[in-house]
């Protein structure tokens, strides 16, 4: 048998040391020759925006992060970064702050140093998103990638519990996702399954103990890792369903990720046996790769259903209609309205996996 694929390997320095993302992220702007920077964080990530804005020129700061890149936030933020002539942006926080500086990036043509606290994986993606009207819109843009991602594992200790845990399942969504996406090919599944073989165990040491360093930095290596392979790989059925619940729903993004991964598994595995097997050796204890999955899920104390998310049962009819015409094509199982809904249901209820 002949392998034929068609791969490009994004441009990116990444720069990883536990307690060195202040030193790092002016190492990055020195090296972009960035004289006016557009700060976009998290409101508790202060001490580190004013480490940063101490030793490099910060013209403006935005702080308003909200989930799923609200369009008129959006738009405001663009608006500062072209009244500030800003020519480089840093961002500190979660995906939905990297997701707020890929749309200045994308339509003001700036650079971006990205410094995440999760492992959200968006730093890792050339793909923006934007929510207008309760739908969200996704696409993909060489601009948006950031130049430098500063990795700093002491970052995420300011993590809640179920955060973490939902983070890192999202993490291992990539992976998984990536393994049947549009363009999926032997790299980025190399990928995302030595990423699987870092997030499996860190996510389990996480819990064990919060503060153990050594599993935070071996979860962020598997879950940049997992985003590099989905960036490559491309939005598959997991990844829509999410993007269209998120969208039209207000769902949290992490939590949303970490209940639904579990049952698209389920769904697709009988028809993705190489995906099946990578996602089974990973997770281990003999469990089958959907079952595997659910209960890593259970161990680690992340949440079990969407009803839990606050998604309604009566929204669940609407919900498919909106997620069936963004399902890829080359989903290895077809996809019909009413399989999905059954799906959704599934995980609006927290059935088990076995």
């Amino acid at each position: 048998m002949t392998i034929t694929f068609d791969h490009t390997t994004q441009g990116q320095r990444v720069l990883f040391g536990t307690g060195d993302a202040a030193a790092h992220t002016v190492a990055a702007l020195n090296g972009l020759g960035a004289e006016r920077v557009l700060l976009i964080a998290d409101a508790f990530v202060s001490e580190l925006s004013d480490a940063v804005a101490e030793r490099v020129c910060v013209v403006a700061r935005i702080h308003e992060i909200v989930q799923h890149v609200p369009a008129e936030n959006a738009a405001r933020a663009v608006e500062v970064a072209q009244t500030h002539d800003a020519d480089a942006i840093v961002t500190i926080g979660g995906g939905s702050a990297v997701g707020l500086a890929k749309i200045v990036a994308r339509d003001a043509g700036l650079p971006i140093v990205a410094v995440p606290t999760t492992f959200a994986g968006s730093e890792a993606t050339n793909v923006w998103g934007i929510t207008e009207a309760g739908r969200k819109t996704t696409g993909i843009d060489d601009k948006v990638l950031p130049k430098i991602v500063v990795y700093d594992a002491s970052l995420m200790a300011s993590l809640p519990g179920q955060l973490a845990v939902s983070s890192g399942l999202n993490a291992l969504a990539h992976a998984v996702d990536g393994f049947w996406a549009p363009r999926s090919n032997p790299i980025n599944k190399a990928m995302g399954t030595e990423g699987l073989r870092a997030l499996v165990p860190g996510l389990r040491a996480l819990h064990a103990d919060p503060d153990d360093i050594a599993a935070r930095e071996q979860t962020l290596y598997g879950a940049y890792l997992a985003a590099v392979a989905f960036a490559s790989a491309g939005s598959g059925l997991h990844h829509k369903i999410c993007h269209a619940l998120g969208g039209a729903y207000a769902m949290p993004h992490a939590e949303t990720h970490s209940v639904v991964i579990g049952y698209v598994t389920a769904f697709n595995a009988p028809f993705a046996v190489d995906a099946a097997e990578r996602v089974a050796a990973a997770v281990g204890d003999g469990l089958s790769a959907a079952a595997g999955i659910h209960a890593l899920g259970r161990q680690i104390d992340a949440p079990s259903s969407l009803k839990e998310l606050g998604l309604k049962e009566e929204d669940l009819p609407a919900a498919a209609g909106l997620i069936l015409p963004a399902v890829p094509p080359s989903n290895p199982r077809p996809v019909t309205r009413e399989a999905l809904e059954e799906l959704l249901r599934a995980a609006w209820a927290g059935d088990p996996i076995t």
